[in-house]
């Protein structure tokens, strides 16, 4: 069975940054992840994807060139380090990772809040 477990957020001033962890558990062969994230009341955005190998990232138009999504699966983790916070960011984010020849993101974190404000 595949967990993820996510680490990080909380309370930050707007300009600050904060990374978030994801720690995959029973992990498949190869699996791309991604960051979501949702505002509440509001719906889910796509924030970022990596590929299996790290050499492939995407990003939303709303984080790109402040948000930064990378990998380690030499211990089955996977990050978001976030800069230049704006109380817009704040939502619950969530980590997810989907088999690597389908599209459905199959398997996600449990959330972690994260709140810009001063």
């Amino acid at each position: 069975q595949v967990q993820l477990v996510q680490s990080g957020g909380g309370l930050v001033q707007p300009g600050g940054s904060l990374t978030l962890s994801c720690e995959v558990f029973g992990a498949p062969t190869s699996y791309p992840m991604a960051w979501f994230r949702q505002p509440l009341g509001e719906k889910q955005e796509l924030l970022a994807t990596i590929s299996w190998a790290g050499g492939s990232t995407t990003y939303a138009d709303s984080v790109r060139g402040r948000f930064t999504i990378s990998r380690d699966n030499a211990n089955n983790m996977c990050f978001l380090q976030m800069d230049n916070l704006t109380p817009e960011d704040t939502a619950e984010y969530f980590c997810a990772a989907r088999r690597d020849n389908e599209n459905v993101w199959l398997w996600w974190g449990r959330g972690t809040q994260v709140t810009v404000s001063s």
